[in-house]
Formats: C-alpha cells, structure tokens, sequence
C-alpha cells in the first residue's frame, strides 16, 4: 500500500533528494513543506513538481497553524523532518535564525505531530512515524583516532550543531514523555547534485570552473567523512520505514577524506573533464585563508548500526560520487548560475566570531 510522506525541508539538498527518490522510484506520495529560503529552491524538485502523486507547501515550519493545516488534508504516514538552517559558518555569523528554526521550529512540528498522531485509529498510529533528520556535529570533534556511534555523548562546538543537539533531544523527550513513534539519523557530510553552493564541494567546483581563487581553511587538515546525498535518500528512506521507534542510527559513507585532498581531487577531475588553458592547472588556484572559528578538527561515522540491523550500504565510493557531482555541474549551468547571480555569490561566510 502506498504511503504518504510529508517532507519538511524538502526543496533543500537532502531534502529535494528523498522527494525525487519517492516519486521516481516508488508509488508513494510526497508533500514537500518548505519555507524557500536562501537554500530552498524549486528547480531541485523540477524533475518531479508536476508528477500527480507530488504536492508542495510554501510554508515556515514554525508557524504552527501552518504546519497544522498541512497535516489535516494530506495525512502522512511518514513525517521526514529534514527543515533546518544548516551551514556552520552561517551560524557563526547569525545564530538566532538557527534557534528559531532548528530547535523551535522541531518543537512546532513535534506538537503538530503528536496532536495528529493521538487522532489516527489504531492501525494508522501502530504505522506511523516521525523522522528526524540530524547531523554527525552534535557528537562534536573526534582526535586523530576513532568513529562516532549511536551513544557518544553530545559535546555540540557550534551554534549550527548545538541548535541540532537541541532538536535531537526534543525528539527524544516526545517519543520517551509521549509515545510519539520517532526515528531519528545521524548522518556525515552530505555532497552530490543540487548541493547550495556555499558548502565545500561545490563552491570549489564552481570556483575552479570559474578560475577564482580555491579557499582552504587553516591548512586544510580538517577530516569529514563523506557521504553521497542519494545513497543518504536511501539511508533514510530504509530508517523511516523499517527503523525501530525510539532508535538513532548513524549514517556514514565511510570516506575520510582531508579537506585539502577533497579539493585537489576536484581539481584534478576538472582538469580531466573540463580543460582551461586559460586557467591551467587548477590546483595551482588553492588559497589557503584564516580557520573558521572554533573549527572541528575531525567527523568519523561508525554506521555499523544501519548496515546490520536495516541493511543499508552505500553504493558510491567517494572517488566514483565526486565524478558524478562534478559531472553534474557542468552539466546544470543553470542551475547553478541562477543562485550565483542572485542569493549566493561565493562570498566568505562566519569569517568573525
């Protein structure tokens, strides 16, 4: 039987994600609740937005008589709560959008949820779920040694993750205080197509494209473990589904990479894919500039969890994945070229603390 997801966030990166993934490749139904700010963006759902079994809601997820009234006539079986403000430096510069939308604007949701929840009959509450969507940064840095689990303790070092560290613990209070069927994910850094491009990967790729100077933080020894945003849509569709309520399951790709390795790496595809003789060898653009503040040296995710007990494996290593995204971009100049011009321009974000 088809079911019904309703999808905050969902014209976001990982959100717009699960929603083509739902639509393309199942007979599910998405309502995708988004507030379209600087990173939402209707031209990630394109490929879906006018599919019969697809719905979209302009709406903030802390209004809550908007959230209720999205509830009321779709249904959900599944709620995916992937609505956040998400981007470290962001934070840096401005932590109060963060609090508001991060921790009360789960809360809004939480309420709505569990008031639609308690009216379901018995067997549509014994099947529904609430998933939240969360982050490896709540767990904090790790040393040269070692991988985050499910029960490392939090120890949040930004506002960005300690707005998340936030939400998490609502979601657990509602499901431990209340009953509330939740799941909830933490997952390593995303990256792939339709990523804003204010992250790391795909500001390098479109600086290098452009010739424009490569920034690195410090000296590039900051590690993430990486992780390809459609193999991630997998991840939380299998947790969402057939997770245990109550449970955290780390998501992780299992691909370590420094932060200065992953932009030559992009350089060196570039260069392969899209030659400059006017640029010339792109590694030779790499700026190294003054380290974020309060910059975690390292994420590691331990997604044995997952791998046992749900049977997710990712399907990209990071060298096939980089190509694809890289690929990708040269591919959706438009895409791209719109935000560029407009909301983004490749500007350094939480340069001061």
């Amino acid at each position: 039987m088809a079911k019904r997801f309703l999808v905050t966030g969902g014209a976001g990166f990982i959100g717009s994600a699960v929603a083509r993934r739902i639509i393309e490749e199942t007979t599910d139904f998405v309502l995708v609740f988004d507030k379209l700010t600087y990173a939402g963006n209707l031209a990630s759902l394109a490929p879906v937005a006018d599919h019969p079994r697809f719905g979209f809601v302009q709406a903030d997820i802390c209004d809550a008589r908007a959230v209720r009234a999205a509830f009321e006539p779709f249904e959900p079986d599944i709620v995916l709560h992937r609505a956040a403000e998400s981007h470290v430096d962001r934070s840096i510069d401005g932590p109060g959008a963060f609090i508001q939308t991060n921790i009360v604007g789960t809360y809004v949701l939480l309420q709505a949820a569990l008031d639609y929840w308690r009216r379901l009959d018995a067997p549509r509450r014994d099947g529904f779920r609430f998933h939240h969507v969360s982050t490896d940064e709540v767990f904090g840095s790790l040393p040269a040694e070692g991988l985050f689990h499910e029960d490392t303790p939090y120890a949040p070092n930004s506002p960005y993750s300690a707005s998340k560290a936030s939400s998490d613990h609502l979601v657990r209070a509602w499901h431990h205080t209340y009953g509330l069927p939740t799941i909830l994910t933490n997952c390593s850094n995303n990256y792939g197509p339709y990523h804003f491009p204010e992250k790391l990967i795909p500001l390098t790729i479109l600086n290098a494209l452009e010739g424009k100077p490569l920034p690195v933080y410090g000296r590039g020894e900051n590690v993430r473990d990486w992780l390809y945003v459609d193999d991630h849509a997998t991840a939380l569709l299998l947790a969402a589904q057939t997770g245990t309520c109550g449970e955290s399951y780390n998501v992780g790709g299992g691909n370590e990479r420094r932060n200065i390795d992953v932009v030559h790496e992009i350089c060196d595809v570039l260069d392969e894919l899209a030659p400059s003789l006017s640029i010339g060898r792109r590694r030779e653009l790499v700026t190294y500039v003054t380290d974020r503040p309060g910059h975690d040296l390292r994420y590691a995710i331990d997604a044995t969890k997952i791998r046992g007990e749900l049977g997710w494996e990712p399907a990209h290593t990071f060298s096939d994945g980089l190509r694809k995204t890289v690929g990708w971009y040269l591919a959706n100049r438009p895409w791209w070229e719109s935000i560029r011009a407009g909301t983004y321009r490749g500007e350094r974000l939480g340069a001061a603390a």
